[in-house]
């Protein structure tokens, strides 16, 4: 037997052969975390050669944009598998486990697979540790992972999610056939700047020669950039509210009822289980981007109608508990918090609506308080396990001032916090309301919906 990999913070694990899933987790966690960058495409592009440049052994969906990308992913990777095509799906961040990130036919590599994965790639990392001036990030040795086992499957095609910014992110060794890009506003400002343009002509990088750009709405002046790129390569272009969108959205039991305008044909009476207006575009978006991907042909029109209808997205307004509702939604920037309070005034009706948040110190949690403020009766303040997450009197500091002292509550753990809501959910219920019209959001942070998510499904 091998010697177990040991957790090293200083540096990466030794490139040897894994035999458990906690070995391989342990040895990518040793390698410089997410949120340490080094914006350059060498080491990335270095390691793939070594892999044989799999990411072109078949064609790419990439995707970038400051919110949407999971559930549009899984959308685009719904549609081409009830086409009888067999994906591969990157996305990040993981919400519960690390395996969610490399999916293969629309399903988490098991723990086997993933060993087998790592196993794959992991004796030539060392070769690019030692040949560059950084070794291989977290980040990017598991896109080389993903790409190597997208081939090796092998893939009829990969719905690949940047992680952070679109030029420099290691997935864009990867030139795409469809570039998508979802709405552009600020987030990560610390690496991408507070200034939506310059943040559009970084995300602009993964529209290459060749592509398809499906864009969906943007402000002018991000639209503008999008467009000088796609010009400057060559990109044939499909715009949200010109050649493609949403023709009609109706709130629904359960999700909302939709006629989706797509690059060839219109869709209707298209139901979609997932909440708010973002979401419908997110749709009408994810059905352009594979329209573009097949052919000049609309698709069926019943295929379509029945892959949305089983479309699902964790922790995206996902309602995992009864009595009193609890949902989950992973909201962690003032955009995506906005578009989630609009969701929840369009979709539901619950009266008190008590928030449960814990953030991470290095985001816009004031935009975030603002955005949810008019929405919640009170605000239990809580904190997630990673060493980054702003402690909950911090965070509670910040809120008073927003909400009132007499909305704000402190619960350093997650499962307390959320015991805690529900009973306010539950005694806040007004005189002749119906019975559980209380309910509880948990919000702010992947992290911590995701820690949620587990306590909460774990338990049933």
């Amino acid at each position: 037997m091998s010697d177990p990999i040991t957790h090293d913070p200083e540096g990466p694990a030794p490139a040897r052969l894994a035999e458990t899933f906690a070995e391989v987790e342990d040895a990518l966690l040793s390698r410089w975390p997410e949120t340490r960058l080094e914006p350059s495409l060498d080491r990335i592009t270095a390691f793939t050669r070594l892999l044989g440049d799999p990411q072109r052994a078949y064609p790419v969906v990439h995707l970038t944009g400051t919110n949407g990308k999971t559930s549009t992913s899984r959308m685009i990777d719904s549609l081409l598998r009830a086409l009888d095509l067999r994906t591969g799906r990157f996305t990040s961040p993981h919400l519960e486990r690390m395996t969610e990130r490399i999916c293969l036919d629309g399903s988490p590599l098991t723990d086997e697979e993933f060993v087998r994965a790592f196993n794959d790639v992991a004796p030539y990392t060392h070769l690019v540790d030692a040949s560059e001036a950084h070794p291989l990030s977290f980040f990017e040795t598991i896109v080389g992972m993903a790409y190597a086992a997208f081939a090796d499957a092998p893939v009829d095609a990969a719905i690949v999610e940047v992680g952070m910014g679109g030029a420099w992110d290691a997935t864009n060794v990867a030139d795409a056939a469809v570039a998508v890009v979802l709405p552009v506003a600020v987030d990560h400002e610390r690496y991408l700047g507070a200034d939506p343009v310059a943040i559009a002509a970084e995300k602009a990088g993964i529209i290459k020669e060749g592509s398809v750009a499906v864009l969906a709405q943007q402000s002018l002046e991000v639209a503008e950039v999008l467009l000088a790129r796609a010009h400057e390569v060559g990109a044939t272009v499909a715009r949200e509210g010109l050649e493609y969108g949403v023709a009609s959205r109706v709130p629904a039991v359960g999700g909302q009822l939709l006629s989706l305008q797509g690059l060839h044909a219109r869709y209707d009476d298209v139901f979609l289980p997932l909440y708010g207006a973002h979401q419908a575009q997110n749709a009408a978006t994810a059905l352009a981007a594979v329209e573009a991907f097949l052919s000049d042909e609309p698709l069926d029109e019943e295929l379509v109608r029945a892959t949305f209808a089983q479309v699902t997205s964790p922790g995206r307004l996902e309602v995992v508990r009864r009595s009193p509702t609890v949902l989950l939604d992973a909201a962690h920037n003032p955009h995506g918090a906005e578009a989630t309070a609009a969701a929840l005034e369009d979709s539901f009706a619950f009266d008190p609506l008590v928030g449960v948040m814990g953030v991470m110190a290095d985001k816009d949690y004031e935009g975030v308080l603002a955005a949810f403020e008019p929405h919640l009766a009170h605000l239990v303040c809580t904190q997630n396990s990673f060493e980054r997450s702003l402690s909950a009197e911090a965070l509670a500091a910040v809120a008073r001032p927003v909400f009132g002292d007499d909305r704000v509550s402190v619960e350093p753990r997650l499962a307390d916090a959320i015991d805690r809501a529900a009973a306010l959910a539950e005694a806040g219920e007004r005189e002749g309301a119906a019975l559980g019209s209380g309910a509880v959001l948990v919000t702010g942070s992947v992290v911590t919906v995701g820690e949620a998510r587990t306590l909460l499904t774990r338990s049933r």
